[in-house]
């Protein structure tokens, strides 16, 4: 497969054959499978003080002349503890056992928990190819709601990699067609859910994917741009491709990006 090169100005400056790479066959279920492992590792641990629910005594005697005991009162073996009392009269409630108010959990969570989930090597990488592969798919993309420029996929030229300035990499953005998706990718909407009242109120669509051959001036360049993601090609993984586990987000590589990806053999 062939793509054409695109300059700053949108102008064509010859062709770039893909790797095999971009030859893998979509696996949906493999994809993810890769996103879910990535999205695991940033999952914060969580669980119950572990003295929650027995902070009061709840022994009940139930000997014979033991004060305060419960010898001869019907009460079941439930631990208890003394809501009021008047003179030898004793009002019990339950405590401490699961199921009585204030009482403990029966199988509260624990911090120890590890939700950590592994993957192959190779079900990783085959994971990245077939991620790869849904980014040049047109169909796939524009399913995923990207708003998708008519000269879609396209390789941008080397030059890209040196701009400095968040505002010069926008104008070039713009000029490529990507005018729509960077629109869509710097809308906020409400979150659905419980979500917003925990402090994730609104969310943000993902935009465009930048993928450099190496450390340049547009990996900082590119951070202030709503939506927009920028990464070397060696650092590529299933759920920056992938966002959500939903294949074929908007990516655009440069020329140096993709002769790396081949010459060094990445993700084979």
């Amino acid at each position: 497969m062939e793509l054409k090169i695109l300059g700053k100005d949108n102008k064509e400056m010859g062709k770039q054959k893909l790797p095999v790479q971009f030859d893998e066959v979509v696996r949906v279920d493999l994809i993810k499978r890769a996103v879910e492992a990535i999205e695991s590792r940033d999952r914060q641990s969580y669980g119950a003080d572990p003295r929650a629910g027995k902070k009061q005594a709840a022994r009940l005697s139930r000997r014979r002349r033991d004060y305060k005991g419960a010898y001869g009162k019907g009460l079941s073996r439930v631990p208890r503890k003394t809501m009021t009392r008047r003179g030898m009269q004793m009002i019990f409630v339950g405590a401490f056992a699961p199921g009585t108010v204030g009482g403990r959990r029966a199988f509260p969570p624990t911090s120890e928990r590890n939700f950590a989930q592994g993957i192959n090597d190779k079900e990783r990488k085959k994971a990245i190819r077939a991620a790869l592969a849904a980014v040049v798919d047109k169909a796939m993309v524009e399913k995923r709601g990207h708003k998708v420029p008519a000269s879609y996929p396209f390789v941008l030229a080397n030059d890209v990699e040196g701009v400095a300035k968040t505002q010069d990499l926008e104008a070039v953005l713009l000029a490529v067609g990507l005018s729509a998706d960077l629109e869509r990718g710097g809308k906020r909407h409400v979150r659905a859910g419980q979500g917003k009242l925990r402090g994730r109120r609104l969310k943000r669509s993902k935009g465009p994917l930048l993928v450099v051959s190496g450390d340049c001036a547009a990996l900082k360049a590119a951070r202030n741009i709503p939506g927009v993601d920028v990464v070397k090609v060696n650092t590529l993984n299933a759920k920056l491709l992938a966002p959500g586990t939903h294949a074929g987000r908007l990516t655009v590589f440069t020329q140096a990006a993709v002769q790396k990806m081949e010459r060094d053999k990445l993700f084979l």
